[in-house]
């Protein structure tokens, strides 16, 4: 019955997508982060996704949607990042094992510039910002009341055979969405809206307490750090915060609070001392091949692992961080063209919350600059924890970064330039009142 629930749904949206192709996005977006079929035993394995992927590219090329098609900052160093994958991909240590990763990477890397070049209106920034809510708030709700029923014994996890199946990784999404949510409920209209986005809001952090990630609870204090530190409203963000964190930590048992305890005590961990091998073995790696490192996840391959480190390639687990990742993997230049991405997205983000200040406080664009800064910089914090260098997620917020600037340069410039130059003429006419005066 699931099985036919899904193909049926992606039928008609591929049908409507031949006439609006933004809805393939749309549908792509859903597929991607949900990942629905996994849960439809009919439809596992099938590439569902190169099909809605072909007819949203071709419905959009018919349709003309690339004729409008602009490069910025963002967009121009995608297209380098991804070159630069296939370089390292050509000089790989082990291509047959890299090949995944990279057809992996790229698939998302394109999907990325799509939802760039087709988010080019505030409707559609909106609907795109609301299925990445919705399909991440499914985990979140469903992650809360499995804690709460289970009073937080088992570890709150995703999907098996996804990228969100491990607790660490599902920690970190839900974390990154937290931001997200905040802005959908500022700009709802209706109140019972307001109150289910609240809702929501709260079980997300009680799953992502439910996790028994450390790498997540790291996140999650980052983003109340973060937001109370950028917040003129600091007292009642820790209230709601502590209201909702204080009595779910309460009532978790102990094995949860021994857990969160040995962050201060890593060394001591031999689970992150693993990881700490796997990134000495990265940087090795990426030492010996600084251009193209060897290959993404090739560290994972024992064989050369053995190469560069015999005695932590015993030791060693995986990387579980996005930038030993990509250092292992494309090198030197390959982490600094990812780097580049992350810094442009965040300091672009603060700029479209800067310049849209001046059309008003309360704008939207301002608002939505504000709050995916916070959660940009919520994923690259618990990333550092993570092997989450491909999930969509993030990326989905670069892209909606990329399309807010241009957006927001055609709606909010031409009000921002004229405040400015009204704030000028009045500044010259008191200037003026104060020289008559003398």
């Amino acid at each position: 019955m699931r099985d036919a629930l899904v193909l049926a749904f992606i039928l008609s949206a591929l049908l409507v997508t031949l006439r609006y192709p933004f809805v393939g996005v749309l549908t792509w977006a859903w597929f991607t982060l949900m990942t629905p079929h996994q849960l439809a035993y009919g439809t596992f394995g099938v590439p569902l996704n190169l099909v809605i992927a072909a007819v949203t590219i071709s419905a959009a090329v018919l349709h003309g949607e690339f004729k409008r098609a602009q490069m910025n900052v963002i967009t121009i160093l995608l297209f380098m990042f991804a070159f630069w994958l296939y370089v390292a991909q050509q000089f790989s240590l082990s291509p047959v094992n890299s090949a995944e990763y990279f057809d992996r990477f790229i698939k998302t890397l394109l999907f990325v510039v799509l939802c760039i070049q087709l988010t080019d209106s505030k409707l559609r920034l909106h609907a795109l910002l609301w299925i990445i809510v919705l399909s991440l708030g499914y985990f979140g709700a469903k992650g809360a009341l499995f804690t709460i029923v289970t009073l937080g014994e088992y570890r709150v996890q995703g999907i098996p055979n996804t990228v969100l199946e491990d607790n660490n990784h599902m920690g970190i999404a839900l974390a990154t969405t937290l931001p997200l949510i905040l802005y959908l409920r500022g700009e709802a209209q209706r109140a019972s809206m307001r109150t289910g986005l609240t809702i929501l809001f709260a079980m997300m952090i009680i799953a992502i307490i439910g996790t028994h990630s450390r790498g997540a609870f790291l996140s999650l204090l980052v983003f109340g750090g973060y937001f109370w530190l950028r917040s003129r409203h600091k007292v009642s963000i820790m209230a709601a915060l502590m209201i909702v964190a204080i009595p779910t930590i309460a009532f978790m048992p102990a094995k949860w609070t021994e857990r969160m305890a040995t962050i201060g005590e890593a060394t001591q961990d031999s689970s992150f001392m693993g990881r700490v091998d796997a990134w000495v073995i990265n940087t090795k790696l990426a030492t010996e091949n600084p251009l193209t490192g060897a290959g993404l996840r090739n560290s994972y391959e024992k064989e050369i692992a053995q190469k560069v480190d015999p005695v932590r390639a015993e030791r060693a687990k995986a990387a579980h961080s996005i930038y030993f990742e990509i250092l292992g993997g494309a090198g030197f230049v390959g982490l600094a063209l990812y780097l580049a991405i992350l810094g442009v997205a965040f300091f672009t983000a603060r700029m479209i919350y800067t310049r849209a200040r001046r059309a008003g406080e309360s704008h939207w664009a301002s608002r939505l600059g504000y709050f995916s800064q916070i959660s940009l910089a919520v994923f690259c914090v618990g990333g550092a924890s993570v092997s989450l260098e491909m999930w969509d997620g993030y990326w989905l917020v670069i892209a909606l970064i990329a399309a807010l600037s241009r957006i927001s340069m055609a709606e909010v410039a031409p009000t921002a330039y004229a405040l400015s130059d009204e704030k000028r003429m009045l500044w010259r006419m008191k200037a003026r009142g104060r020289a008559i005066k003398v």
